[in-house]
């Protein structure tokens, strides 16, 4: 199958000069703590977002960069900590030094139209090094600024908004609900529908800490044979999944597991695919770590307007042989298995354990992570021009570590489905598509790099 024509798409980036953009009015100078589930080892990273936005004639006039630089300035009014920068104290508990020093912002333009990407956009995308600024090394992350956003002029009037936030400040729905609020200025509001809360301290480690219930997504493993490869042998391609293959793999299941959602179902093939593909011994332990918003396990709920980490990664484990060897309705049973371990004591034990234990990430070693933001509504992200062609993540693998075999793997919505977005050595990948497509019994319509 010849590569659709974004992953062959080449064209040159001129940026402008990075500048800081302050809050457009005095924000409060203090220091704010993370939470003990912001600030493990695990989301010491910044999540990559790239969302394409057609041109609108009604919006002649007026410059994308312009209007969204305003924005942001006006947003950071109401999310000041997002213009501070990190502090490291004992145990390396993470706080926000709130100086108002600001987030970094590019202007560019490129020599290319929205069309030119073709007709469905998904991960990966050609360039992306230039539509993304370079953000710093998770390892050296203090005192840089949390925020990043770069502006793309298109040469049909469209333009692309790329945005890196610092993953310990915010999870995908905390993210959300910054940019949300930043369209709604960028719209005319004079201030976000939601005001933001901090409130950080709900999440906090019992005083003492005491870990109460067993979290083997934290388990300190060894290197087995899933091992990283050179980075020049990454392979990163999108498979596109639509409802008649979710049928097709639900009919794979037997009765007695109920009712199983979308996402079980996809997650539980995914892995088994994925341990196929990478070859493990048949005795390794291999697990699936499930990103589970918690938002409404938690008694009394967190408040509206809390843009903190509120996930969680329960752990389904087995060994390579079983979850090989087992039809698919075994790996949807330990997903829902892991699932359903999630509660508000649950939470209050991952605090704990973060407090006790260094604040651990979890192991790289035989993990895949797999993440459902196909419900985000990046895509529906309007800072006047309409809502966006494509938003989401701008690529997989993402990760405080990152392998070649990276665990992560994304969920995103696309035009008429789903998009898998995975990271993996390049024999391994074309394994992966095999066993995809053996799975759901029709043809997946991949793209990559």
């Amino acid at each position: 199958m010849a590569p659709p024509p974004s992953t062959t798409l080449a064209f040159n980036v001129r940026r402008r000069k990075p500048e800081l953009i302050a809050p457009a009015r005095p924000t409060p100078h203090e220091c704010k703590l993370l939470s003990d589930i912001d600030d493990q080892e695990s989301l010491r990273f910044y999540i990559p977002v790239i969302q394409f936005y057609r041109y609108n004639p009604s919006m002649i006039g007026k410059d994308p960069a312009a209007v969204i630089r305003g924005a942001l300035a006006q947003t950071l009014v109401y999310y000041y900590p997002f213009a501070g920068r990190l502090r490291e104290g004992p145990n390396r508990k993470l706080s926000v030094d709130c100086t108002g020093e600001g987030a970094l912002y590019i202007e560019a333009n490129a020599d290319v139209a929205l069309q030119d990407f073709g007709d469905i956009l998904q991960p990966p995308f050609p360039c992306i090094d230039k539509l993304l600024y370079d953000v710093p090394n998770p390892k050296r992350m203090l005192n840089d600024p949390l925020l990043f956003i770069q502006v793309t002029r298109l040469r049909c009037g469209g333009f692309i908004l790329g945005i890196s936030v610092n993953h310990v400040m915010s999870d995908v729905s905390g993210m959300m609900q910054l940019i949300l609020g930043m369209a709604e200025i960028g719209r005319g509001a004079v201030a976000p529908s939601i005001q933001p809360v901090w409130e950080r301290q709900l999440l906090n480690a019992r005083d003492p800490p005491r870990v109460s219930l067993l979290h083997r997504e934290y388990d300190q493993v060894e290197e087995g044979t899933i091992i990283s490869t050179p980075s020049e042998n990454t392979v990163h391609r999108s498979f596109s999944i639509g409802p008649n293959q979710v049928s097709t793999l639900r009919k794979l299941l037997p009765n007695t597991l109920g009712q199983c959602s979308r996402f079980e179902v996809l997650a539980a093939c995914i892995w088994r695919c994925r341990t196929i593909a990478l070859k493990p011994h048949p005795d390794e332990e291999v697990r699936l770590l499930c990103m589970v918003n918690v938002r409404s396990k938690l008694s009394p709920p967190l408040p509206s307007g809390y843009y903190g980490n509120a996930v969680v990664f329960p752990a389904a484990i087995t060994t390579a042989r079983k979850l090989s060897q087992n039809p698919l309705g075994y790996a949807v049973k330990l997903v829902k298995q892991a699932k359903e371990r999630v509660s508000g004591e649950y939470v209050k034990s991952v605090a704990d354990l973060m407090v006790m234990k260094g604040r651990p990430h979890y192991p790289m070693a035989g993990s895949c992570v797999v993440t459902d933001l196909t419900r985000a509504g990046f895509e529906e992200v309007d800072f006047g021009w309409g809502k966006a062609v494509y938003g989401g993540l701008a690529k997989a693998g993402l990760g405080a570590k990152l392998p070649a075999a990276s665990p992560c793997i994304n969920l995103v919505a696309i035009k008429g489905g789903i998009a898998i977005s995975i990271c993996l050595p390049a024999p391994a990948m074309d394994i992966f598509a095999k066993e995809l497509e053996f799975h759901s019994k029709s043809l997946f319509i991949s793209s990559g790099l």
